[in-house]
């Protein structure tokens, strides 16, 4: 059910397609792949939006209409990395794992599947500026540099993942749902909104 591969693949080709076809919404047919498309869809348009608050010609309701957008984008990231643990551990749940006396891992796989997706955007980006014909030498070797660091670290981490997955289904180690609890979009907890609301 969870590959590091198939997920580090889709990622990729989801970054590329989206940057040629911002509207493209391919089919996935695994249903668990479909969730992380979906995520992945939230940090591609994260790492965008936050983009567009770094102008320096931005104005200030343009920044404020950004960090709206990203408090809501941000928000369906969270949720939908927590659905990736839900999917897996309801999969888990039927064949009675994961062992609840193994060793917890103190990352879930949602969590790790978010940071695969955020490395992703960060090789793409980069590696745009390996080939950019109007920056200086040292520029392009700086980037490929950072490139081999960020593709080492994806691996490394990928690896990671497969190898938790491997020993949650041999009984061997386990992980929770860490619900992340955010605060800020919440009208009944966040005091900027409901002191306003009050006065």
């Amino acid at each position: 059910m969870l590959s590091a591969d198939s997920i580090t693949s889709l990622h990729d080709r989801l970054t590329s397609l989206w940057h040629a076809e911002p509207e493209a919404d391919p089919p996935q047919t695994d249903p668990f792949l479909v969730l992380v498309a979906r995520h992945h869809r939230a940090n591609f348009d994260l790492w965008h939006i936050e983009d567009e608050a770094r102008r320096p010609g931005a104005t200030d309701a343009e920044i404020a209409d950004v960090k709206r957008r990203i408090d809501r984008t941000n928000q369906l990231r969270n949720d939908v990395a927590e659905q990736l643990d839900e999917t897996l551990l309801q999969h888990l749940a039927g064949r009675n794992l994961p062992t609840p006396v193994a060793p917890l891992h103190s990352e879930s796989p949602g969590l790790m599947v978010d940071r695969l997706s955020i490395l992703a955007l960060k090789i793409y980006h980069t590696r745009e500026e390996t080939l950019r014909s109007d920056a200086p030498t040292a520029h392009r070797e700086r980037n490929r540099s950072r490139l081999s660091i960020l593709e080492e670290q994806r691996a490394d981490l990928a690896a990671c993942l497969d190898r938790l997955w491997a020993e949650t289904l041999a009984g061997a180690r386990r992980f929770k749902l860490y619900r992340q609890l955010k605060m800020y979009n919440d009208p009944f907890l966040n005091p900027a909104i409901y002191g306003e609301r009050r006065s």
